[in-house]
């Protein structure tokens, strides 16, 4: 029995193997969750259909479970903030602000030996992706 909200075993047990400074990454429906990863990353996939389960609904949840110091987003090639981000803020607050990195830079942060995790999911919107690092338990 767990005392948080995030019960998907197989989630779980990636995030367990995880420690400070792994990274998560919480993947839109749009993203390559092969071939812009880590090979040794651990793909879970939430991706049920189309619209489910979204980024921000994998977010949540995962706050309970892990220490988290840093969160990056892909930024749109063409600039602009996309609509997605707005809950990311919400759910994070103020300590953790998001980090934009350019397209290229994102892909490349996540097919680092750093990545230790992938979420598939069903999210369709448009830079949906979110890529946390992970803190540590004092």
């Amino acid at each position: 029995m767990l005392r948080y909200p995030l019960l998907h075993p197989p989630l779980l047990s990636a995030l367990a193997t995880a420690g400070h400074g792994s990274r998560v990454l919480l993947a839109d429906a749009n993203y390559a969750h092969r071939t812009n990863v880590h090979h040794r990353a651990e793909l879970v996939h939430l991706n049920l259909r189309p619209g489910l389960l979204t980024v921000d609904q994998v977010l949540e949840p995962l706050l309970t479970a892990v220490p988290v110091e840093a969160v990056h987003t892909m930024r749109p090639d063409e600039g602009g903030t996309p609509p997605a981000w707005a809950d990311y803020e919400r759910l994070l607050g103020p300590e953790l602000p998001l980090r934009p990195l350019a397209r290229q830079d994102f892909y490349d942060a996540c097919r680092g030996p750093e990545l230790a995790v992938c979420v598939a999911t069903g999210d369709g919107r448009l830079y949906a992706n979110v890529l946390l690092t992970i803190g540590f338990v004092a």
